[in-house]
């Protein structure tokens, strides 16, 4: 399907619908597609459990920043998000 240069497409994550793992094993996360603002349909990404481990943990990564701790305090943070022992990356207070 060929899109017209002009068309602006919007994807985003359906407010209030968790991610999911599905009958088949993979991870679903249901998106909403807009053309030029308006609903045009709804579709599920669909990922196998390795997929969404390293989207997981290329998430953490781009969110780990020191405002972090300013949202959430770092006792109340997940491992993921919590410098490695040794690391030279973020220090937290």
């Amino acid at each position: 399907m060929s899109t017209p240069s002009h068309t602006k497409i919007q994807v985003s994550r359906v407010p209030g619908k968790p991610v999911r793992r599905v009958d088949d094993g993979s991870i679903a996360i249901d998106l909403w597609l807009r053309r030029d603002g308006v609903y045009d349909a709804d579709a599920a990404l669909r990922l196998t459990p390795a997929e969404a481990e390293v989207l997981h943990a290329q998430l953490c990564y781009a969110l780990d920043d020191t405002t972090v701790s300013v949202i959430t305090p770092v006792s109340k943070l997940p491992d993921c998000r919590k410098p490695a022992v040794g690391s030279q990356g973020v220090h937290w207070p």
